[in-house]
């Protein structure tokens, strides 16, 4: 449904639909970015991310992804860059914010995390293309927290696996809503001729 790897400007191929499906989203599409360097420049995160470099600034700036270093962006800033890219056309940034500090807690405290943030983009990047794949599936929050549920690993139970599969049913939700509030203004554009 979607051409683009979530979160960035990258194209969606069917060698990164093998690598997403995997689990590997982060670690195959991203981090080799980030290792030939060391970490990515502002202008190198804002070209795959199609974000402008002021906008990642005042993230940083609010305290909604942690403080960089040496005007390098680590793995950990650039996951958090990217879930919050994927959730801003559907929703508030104070509401994504808050639900990631629901999962993970304070930006710059990994102790209190339930799952990294990388681990967080490759989930959701999977279970994008699980629902994708998965035809004929009302798109109600029951059954994307079903289609969420089987994607998040065993080792997380309890309420830990009830709060990740919440966060991640509203991901999916607030991702596909973007993407059909994309395709409703793509063919508005083609009946107002603009």
């Amino acid at each position: 449904m979607n051409s683009h790897v979530p979160g960035t400007v990258l194209p969606l191929t069917d060698w990164a639909r093998d690598r997403i499906r995997q689990g590997q989203a982060f670690d195959a599409l991203i981090s080799p970015i980030l290792s030939a360097t060391g970490g990515v420049t502002l202008s190198q995160l804002a070209r795959f991310t199609g974000l402008e470099g002021s906008t990642i600034q005042n993230w940083i700036k609010r305290g909604w992804v942690a403080s960089n270093k040496n005007k390098k962006y680590t793995e950990k800033q650039v996951a958090r860059i990217l879930l919050i890219n994927v959730l801003r056309a559907a929703m508030k940034l104070e509401d994504i914010v808050s639900l990631m500090t629901y999962i993970n807690g304070e930006v710059e405290d990994e102790s209190d995390d339930i799952l990294h943030d990388k681990d967080l983009f490759d989930l959701l990047c999977s279970t994008v293309l699980k629902l994708d794949d998965t035809e004929g599936v009302r798109l109600d929050g029951e059954n994307v927290k079903k289609i969420s549920d089987s994607m998040i690993p065993e080792s997380f139970e309890g309420e830990v696996r009830v709060k990740l599969c919440s966060v991640l049913a509203i991901m999916l939700l607030a991702y596909r809503s973007a993407i059909l509030k994309n395709e409703a203004y793509r063919l508005y554009a083609e009946i107002d001729g603009k």
